[in-house]
């Protein structure tokens, strides 16, 4: 789990010299830091403008392609029954529960999961996307769908990680919906097999029948929604091919088998980049996507670099779009330096951050956004501007909603606001 400070937090700045010395290395010219009162009366979203990003060389991110067997993945296609995104949709098993509004600007929608959901500690929710990343329409199958990421939390067997697919066909007021357990084949084509996928899923983006699921210290894992499989229920402890030839996945219905992965790694010098959260920017030319990592509080206090990447995506056949050398490389990259980043997003050259304050339920750990304009735009906060323990952030531009989830029991939330109120 990614936990912020419990304690009030006064939003920090780079020092002068600091930020000087990183911007001159980078070729631009330092802006002189914020000196405004930047603690945000509780319940507003008034703004502080801090310190400047700092770009850094953006082709020192690199991404490497792996797939999963393709006979393996033809032989679980020919022992379980295929069903569409559609289908699972429609096959919703839970109700969203009718709850109080989330106090956050500039609110336009919102739901909460059922009472189960709602204070599990055993799931924590945590990336967010809908079919207006999958496709610019904004429908997928002729459907308006959220998926939710969770990773499982109890402690006892490992489950991995799971997707919420939820119906808003009908609105957000008690959408219908059901989980989906992420699985990695296994096995051989004439034994196939899965088994769970254990990440922390901090970050979700749909693009096309793929969707991308944040793999913190090791990049994307990429999931094909064209091989959605039912399986057998009523174990909550078997998972996989078992020795009568059924199938289980601890009493899910329904899993989706990973596809491929695309590994990070750097060069020249540069420290890997930690996938906390993932994000479609379909503004930008090509379609990318938006990838920044989670420092504590403390390990920011340290020195440890904060940073957010873009990496262009191929709509063709919806991988990671590599560079003229054939390799995968981001394109645009900054230095940020905010404390417990959870969710980031780009809409037309300006980058949204959310940020998580704490599980005290106070009003001073009400999360916070931010927003900069790239590429030399000083860090603009908006104070408890989210929900206390934000998430994941996804942009709909059918609809003009910034998306985005809180993780802990008892205060969970889906809501979207007004992006251009920002």
């Amino acid at each position: 789990m990614r936990h912020g400070r419990t304690t009030v937090r006064t939003t920090r700045t780079l020092s002068a010299a600091l930020a000087a010395g990183l911007l001159a290395a980078a070729g631009l010219t330092a802006a002189a830091p914020a000196t405004a009162d930047t603690e945000a009366v509780p319940g507003s979203s008034a703004a502080a403008v801090e310190a400047a990003a700092t770009r850094l060389t953006a082709s020192n991110f690199r991404y490497g392609l792996g797939e999963t067997s393709p006979s393996l993945i033809s032989a679980l296609d020919s022992a379980l029954p295929n069903v569409s995104v559609s289908t699972v949709a429609n096959d919703g098993n839970r109700t969203g529960a009718t709850c109080g509004a989330p106090s956050v600007s500039h609110r336009r929608a919102y739901f909460c999961w059922n009472s189960g959901d709602q204070s599990t500690s055993a799931w924590y929710p945590q990336g967010i996307t809908t079919s207006s990343d999958a496709y610019g329409a904004g429908t997928y199958e002729g459907k308006r769908i959220l998926v939710a990421s969770w990773y499982d939390h109890d402690g006892g067997i490992d489950k991995g990680a799971r997707l919420s697919f939820v119906d808003l066909d009908g609105g957000t007021s008690n959408p219908s919906y059901r989980h989906v357990l992420l699985v990695e084949p296994t096995g051989t084509s004439s034994s196939p097999s899965y088994r769970p996928v254990s990440v922390h899923a901090g970050g979700l983006a749909w693009y096309g029948n793929h969707l991308y699921v944040a793999d913190t210290s090791g990049g994307f894992r990429v999931f094909d929604l064209d091989h959605l499989w039912r399986v057998s229920t009523g174990s909550s402890t078997k998972i996989g091919r078992q020795s009568d030839g059924s199938y289980h996945a601890f009493d899910y219905k329904y899993v989706l088998p990973q596809t491929a992965k695309f590994s990070d790694y750097t060069v020249n010098g540069y420290a890997q980049i930690r996938h906390s959260s993932v994000s479609l920017d379909r503004s930008s030319t090509p379609d990318s996507l938006i990838v920044t990592e989670y420092q504590s509080p403390s390990a920011v206090d340290g020195g440890t670099q904060v940073r957010t990447i873009r990496i262009p995506i191929d709509y063709r056949d919806r991988y990671l779009k590599p560079a003229s050398d054939g390799v995968v490389k981001a394109t645009e990259a900054y230095r940020i330096d905010l404390e417990s980043v959870q969710g980031s997003t780009a809409l037309d050259g300006e980058f949204y951050y959310s940020q998580s304050d704490g599980s005290s339920g106070s009003p001073n750990s009400d999360g916070d956004l931010y927003t900069f304009a790239a590429p030399s735009g000083s860090l603009v906060r908006h104070g408890n501007a989210l929900t206390m323990g934000p998430e994941d952030l996804s942009y709909d531009p059918t609809r003009d909603h910034l998306w985005t989830l809180s993780e802990y029991p008892g205060h969970r939330w889906v809501y979207a606001t007004d992006a251009s109120s920002y």
